[in-house]
């Protein structure tokens, strides 16, 4: 008979709930332990056994804290904006509040099911308005912020503004502040309303821009560059195009978001994507004069040693030098592939085995060390103009993008750098020198790198063609969507342009409601479409102005998340300074590695700037990162409907149990490892609880049994042996061997008639972070009336760890013929003796001579030979 896990587990769901076990005390006096999951997007399919390995971790690691005497955090929320539900709002007309609703509902009744320990108590969604008013709220400290560049922090914006009154423009001039502009500090107060805000832009966290976007037609917003392959393969059409959009300047803490991953303790692989993406390189600006003698072309150089090597220029497509300089017999051909290159992501445009495309404009540059030579100069997609200068000087003997290029184009191609190329491959070292690298103004040969690059940065510096510069790849964040389902921006724009922020009485903003979800058919989100919503009477003066029709990007709300779960319920203040400073930072974050790059660089850049102003009190938001492996399907593919491959959870708890769910997800290989499902794997799992379950129970009515008896040595030896393994490799994230170590404990007392309480009760402790079910079962049988959740974890002694003989090898003339047992201190001269007594290496040396005896302590006797 299986063990009734249809019984026991709604009916410890049951007294969890109502007992409210999992309540966490915020002002609690215990150490504080902070265990945070990625909340999940909503969907209409619900959960699938993916979603509850890394629950499932967090839930084990959560209850071992909570036996160890910590006052946990274990919080479970609800990312809820986003696409999907709009989309289907805008064919079946169903509200997307009601939809997330729905699809809330299914997730945490399945999450429930699974007997996670959350305290649902601080439950949040991002789509409640108490919640994204708090958004709002940080979004507009941001928008009221500008970056210090001398004390490279976030200040508020009145700082910047009493400096303009003061001084002037004078120490903004050409950094933050465009060419031509410079004003005193009496035109800054003679300026108008929309003349200083367009100064504050410059400097302003949040700032609008015209920059090409991801637009897509048929959905009515901009796409993420992350989203436009999940639409396009659903059989939508992206196209690139210019719009004037809301970012964040992101690119202000690139340094500190690169220097400050030395504070986190994340994978490798997380942190080198993170160093990859924020980009830092160091390099030369230079200018290329154009052959007609206009204005040069700027480009940004990492390998200013090559320049002699550079035989052409690239623009990108969209440069907005390229019509300037393109003759008109070249312009047909230009503009017809800048409509070509307008309707690629930026992943479509830099793949690198991509073939090489590109139109020549007609025009030419020359070369700053020797104006004898002639460039021409070509527009390419794998030149993104939000990148550097949005121009590059392409040296082809030393990069392979360049070199395919040049071959395709017949263009030339001069080595600069000593060294042999390969057919087909450009060469690049930085140990070598440089070679046909010399002019009368200027010669690198025989330089090495370090050498040319400081000698022509140094010469570029002084003629004034050049600077040197570091860069990063790292670009301000797009934060607008022509949308509906998403956070409303709360700002709003007078008749002259000027923006105004609301003020912090007038959050939350929220969304009106909409009889239609369609796009405005103008390029604006479907809030365009609330007319009446749209209309703001500014309190303070009565002008009229008009509401921000984008809303937040899905990211936005899922940026501040966990501090929310710390206070959640604060109406006054973000959260109380107190409360964040016992709780934070995380001290674990586990999710998806798919999040690797922009949910954390995100998350860590709307810290970084609330640890600037005050508002929390560490530097870094996630202490500890761990990322859970995929777990595919049965055909060892991706579970996907397509491929008929995918398992709800609520079949497998159906049939087997939440217990056994559990168990088998952290049985099937490394956590962080991708693995795939087996049913066969499940059935073997329950099998094992149920023999955990007849551990208890014998006879033909299963009758519960326990022996109040002393155990005996090699009992404790199992008991405190798996104690300390299973704890152990909780804390290492080796939830599979934790698991490999209670089987071997189950097996070891299955076959042993004796059922020692003084064994089997710590047992169970040991096995409740698991499953919990049967642990909460097993232990009320046993007499106990209150949960075992806060029960403290059974300790190990160390004696028990140790066995008091070994097993030493016997090998004569270096093969194994044998073993004995011997206690653990046998010296040299016992073992030699004790090895020779062994029969089944008798044959293979009596009658021969022993040339040499050799004992390695502990591990093997080697008896050498000859006859």
């Amino acid at each position: 008979m299986s063990y009734p896990f249809q019984n026991i587990e709604p009916k410890w769901q049951t007294y969890w709930d109502e007992k409210n076990t999992f309540r966490t005390n915020p002002r609690s006096s215990k150490p504080k332990y902070y265990c945070l999951d990625m909340f999940p997007y909503p969907s209409g399919a619900g959960l699938h056994v993916g979603h509850p390995e890394g629950y499932t971790a967090t839930d084990i690691l959560s209850r071992l804290k909570r036996m160890q005497g910590f006052e946990v955090l274990h919080p479970m929320g609800w990312d809820a904006f986003g696409l999907p539900a709009e989309r289907y709002a805008m064919t079946t007309g169903v509200h997307p509040r009601v939809t997330t609703k729905n699809n809330i509902d299914t997730f945490r009744r399945q999450i429930k099911m699974l007997g996670l320990s959350y305290d649902w108590s601080r439950e949040i969604s991002t789509t409640d308005p108490e919640y994204y008013r708090w958004t709002q709220w940080i979004f507009l400290q941001i928008y009221n912020s500008y970056f210090d560049r001398t004390e490279k922090k976030a200040k508020s914006i009145s700082f910047l503004v009493k400096d303009l009154e003061q001084n002037g423009s004078k120490s903004y001039e050409e950094i933050e502040l465009p060419k031509g502009v410079s004003f005193s500090g009496n035109d800054w107060k003679s300026k108008s309303r929309k003349e200083k805000e367009d100064i504050l832009s410059y400097f302003r966290l949040v700032y609008e821009a015209s920059i090409p976007v991801n637009w897509c037609e048929a959905l009515g917003t901009v796409l993420a560059n992350e989203e436009v392959e999940e639409w396009t393969s659903k059989g939508y059409s992206v196209e690139r195009k210019p719009m004037r959009q809301y970012m964040m300047r992101i690119t202000s803490y690139a340094e500190r978001l690169l220097n400050d991953l030395s504070l986190c303790e994340w994978p490798i692989s997380t942190l080198e994507m993170q160093r990859n993406w924020i980009g830092k390189s160091e390099g030369l600006e230079i200018e290329f004069p154009l052959e007609t003698g206009n204005k040069g072309i700027v480009v940004y150089t990492t390998r200013p040693d090559t320049i002699f090597g550079a035989t052409y220029l690239v623009l990108a497509p969209e440069h907005p030098l390229v019509p300037e300089i393109t003759i008109s017999g070249q312009k047909a051909a230009v503009e017809t592939y800048q409509k070509d290159c307008a309707l690629k992501s930026d992943l479509e445009r830099t793949e690198l085995n991509k073939d090489k495309s590109g139109v020549f404009t007609g025009a030419y540059a020359t070369l700053p060390t020797d104006p004898s030579k002639k460039i021409p100069i070509y527009i390419s997609d794998y030149v993104l103009y939000g990148y550097g200068t949005g121009a590059i000087m392409a040296v082809p003997a030393h990069d392979q993008r360049d070199y395919d290029f040049a071959v395709k184009f017949k263009l030339p191609i001069i080595p600069v750098i000593q060294g042999e190329m390969e057919d087909g491959k450009a060469f690049d070292s930085k140990d070598s020198v440089c070679i046909n690298s010399s002019s009368s103004l200027i010669s690198l040969d025989g330089k090495a790198y370090k050498q040319a690059f400081d000698a022509m940065s140094d010469w570029a510096q002084s003629k004034g063609i050049g600077k040197r510069k570091i860069q990063f790849k790292l670009r301000d964040w797009l934060f607008a969507r022509q949308r509906y389902w998403g956070e409303p921006i709360p700002l709003v724009h007078f008749e002259d342009g000027t923006p105004k922020a609301l003020s912090d009485s007038e959050l939350p903003l929220v969304l009106p409601d909409l009889e239609e979800f369609k796009p405005s058919g103008t390029g604006e989100s479907p809030l365009a479409l609330a007319k009446d919503w749209l209309v703001y009477k500014d309190p303070e003066t009565g002008e009229i102005a008009k509401r921000e029709t984008n809303t937040m990007p899905q990211w936005a709300g899922s940026c501040w998340y966990y501090l929310r779960y710390i206070d959640p319920k604060n109406t006054e203040r973000l959260i109380d300074p107190e409360l964040e400073k016992t709780w934070m930072p995380v001290e674990i974050y586990v999710g998806g590695a798919e999040h690797a790059v922009l949910h954390l660089l995100y998350s860590r850049f709307w810290h970084k700037i609330l640890f600037d102003l005050g508002h929390v009190s560490t530097p870094e938001p996630f202490q500890k990162l761990v990322h859970q492996g995929l777990i595919l399907g049965e055909d060892k593919g991706k579970m996907s409907k397509s491929r008929g491959n995918v398992v709800n959870p609520d079949d497998v708890v159906n049939e087997f149990g939440a217990d056994t769910l559990r168990l088998f997800e952290m049985f099937m290989g490394p956590f962080e490892m991708s693995k795939p499902w087996s049913k066969n794997g499940v059935d073997g799992v329950f099998r094992f609880l149920n023999r955990v379950w007849r551990l208890f129970h014998s006879g033909p009515d299963e009758s519960f049994l326990v022996q109040d008896i002393e155990p005996n040595e090699a009992e404790l030896k199992t008991l405190h042996r798996s104690l300390k393994k299973i704890k152990e490799d909780i804390e290492g994230f080796a939830f599979n061997t934790a698991v490999s170590q209670m089987m071997i404990f189950v097996n070891e007392f299955t076959s042993n008639p004796r059922k020692p309480k003084a064994i089997l009760e710590p047992f169970i402790l040991a096995l409740s972070p698991f499953a919990p079910h049967l642990a909460e079962e097993i232990w009320e049988k046993l007499g106990h009336k209150e949960s075992l959740a806060y029960e403290p974890y059974p300790s190990w002694d160390e004696k028990y760890l140790v066995d008091s003989t070994i097993t030493i090898v016997v090998q004569i003339n270096g093969k194994m013929r044998g073993e004995f047992t011997a206690p653990r201190d046998v010296n040299e001269t016992d073992a030699i003796s004790l090895a020779k007594q062994v029969e089944k290496a008798l044959p293979f040396w009596q009658g021969k001579e022993i040339k040499k005896e050799i004992y390695v302590k502990g591990k093997l006797v080697n008896l050498v030979v000859t006859g």
